[in-house]
């Protein structure tokens, strides 16, 4: 399709019902129209008005449960959401990709060259680079496209704008090259590939696989290669309440060395006890050899891996609790994982800077309205950026009014569980 043609099939409501199956709702489409109008409008000023172009989609996502597990092989719930990055992109006869990111200079990607390069470390274009190595090196066809792209998943906000973004690169990948037979589980690998190898920052596989997978969905990343993922039977609209993300506006500078430091000192005991990860490690096991642990690894490590062990229970948990539609057990949960995050994984502030606690100050003020009746947690890497609450609907009001007032209007966001991961919505 031809891009303006695109823009009369959104602007004539054609389009409708193929954006409805992504945003849910008919208001969120008609809010959705006018960005996609713009970013067809960009293409055609960058890369003219006569190619084929196809428009895609990949979600931010919203970690339910299972705080700073995936990297260890833990379990995960996480949900995809109506954030999302979308490209217009087509097909080119060069061996160069050109990605142009609303608000962000160009990106060129030559190819020719696909090997990682720690200068590169941090830049978009290192991000393009490691998707299409790692998918040619599975076997699948890549090749130059010209694309633009935007999103709304805020950066740093815990929601996995980086996934959301490298996953949908992986998408146009999959449906420009190869026919759209790219599996989710897939380009959600090849995304953290690239992320680790040659964007430079250690991460494990949640948030590259709720962006792709998308809806509710438990991992079990026991086995990373085949990750058990299953899909949760719950109607979040008949819950009476609304999930709530609050970006509390920290300092988000420097925060790499914590995050790796929670990977690091958890694979520390294991290493300590002669394996890779703790999920390798039964957990009475582990507690049995904790007298021998101390003075092996340090005591944050060891709390650490106390975190890991029960939040994968309170995974299991919390699932049966919505498959059993039992809202107020899940709630209990959500917050018990909250307060192991706070108190032994360690990630609310960062130690490098012990006054600045914005996610302290949230968590606190969630729980003085919510204790009984709702629930709230760290969100995503921690130490700055965003908490997770669920807020009774009658409720909502005055918490978002309440968290706007600490935190700045539009801190307090409301979402949408998305049905769809990855995908191309025309």
């Amino acid at each position: 399709m031809k891009p303006i043609e695109l823009i009369e099939k959104i602007k004539g409501g054609e389009a409708d019902a193929l954006l409805k199956r992504v945003y849910v709702t008919d208001s969120a489409v008609e809010e959705q129209k006018p960005r996609y109008i713009r970013t067809v409008e960009k293409f055609i000023e960058l890369f003219g008005e006569d190619r084929d172009v196809i428009v895609l989609s990949a979600p931010g996502r919203t970690e339910i449960c299972g705080n700073h597990t995936d990297h260890n092989n833990g379990k995960v719930l996480a949900a995809s959401i109506n954030l999302d990055a979308i490209a217009v992109a087509a097909k080119s006869d060069s061996d160069v990709i050109n990605e142009k990111s609303e608000g962000h200079p160009m990106n060129t990607v030559d190819l020719t060259s696909l090997e990682p390069n720690p200068v590169d470390y941090g830049k978009s274009a290192s991000m393009i680079k490691g998707i299409v190595a790692k998918l040619k090196d599975c076997g699948y066809d890549v090749g130059g496209f010209d694309a633009c792209t935007t999103s709304d998943v805020m950066g740093g906000s815990g929601l996995s704008s980086s996934a959301a973004f490298e996953v949908l690169l992986g998408t146009v990948i999959s449906h420009l090259y190869n026919d759209g037979k790219i599996d989710s589980v897939t380009i959600a690998k090849a995304a953290q590939f690239s992320e680790n190898i040659f964007f430079g920052k250690p991460s494990g596989l949640l948030d590259q696989m709720a962006s792709s997978v998308g809806s509710f969905v438990t991992i079990d990343f026991e086995s990373t290669k085949n990750p058990i993922i299953k899909k949760v039977g719950f109607d979040f609209e008949k819950s009476g309440h609304a999930l709530c993300i609050v970006d509390t506006h920290g300092n988000h500078s420097d925060l790499t060395d914590d995050y790796a430091a929670v990977r690091n000192e958890m694979e520390s005991v294991a290493q300590a006890m002669g394996k890779s990860v703790l999920r390798e490690i039964e957990y009475s096991d582990f507690l049995k050899a904790v007298p021998e642990l101390k003075g092996k690894v340090n005591d944050r490590a060891i709390i650490r891996a106390v975190h890991f062990y029960n939040e994968n229970i309170r995974v299991d948990k919390a699932v049966s609790s919505l498959e059993n539609n039992d809202f107020e057990s899940f709630k209990k949960i959500i917050t018990q994982s909250g307060y192991s995050s706070f108190m032994y994984n360690q990630n609310v502030y960062t130690p490098t800077n012990p006054t600045e606690q914005k996610l302290s100050l949230a968590l606190c003020l969630s729980q003085q309205m919510l204790e009984g009746k709702g629930a709230w947690r760290v969100h995503g890497g921690g130490f700055a950026g965003t908490i997770q609450a669920f807020v009774p609907l009658d409720m909502l009001d005055e918490y978002k009014r309440t968290m706007d007032s600490v935190f700045g209007e539009g801190s307090c966001y409301v979402l949408i569980i998305r049905p769809v991961g990855e995908t191309r919505v025309i």
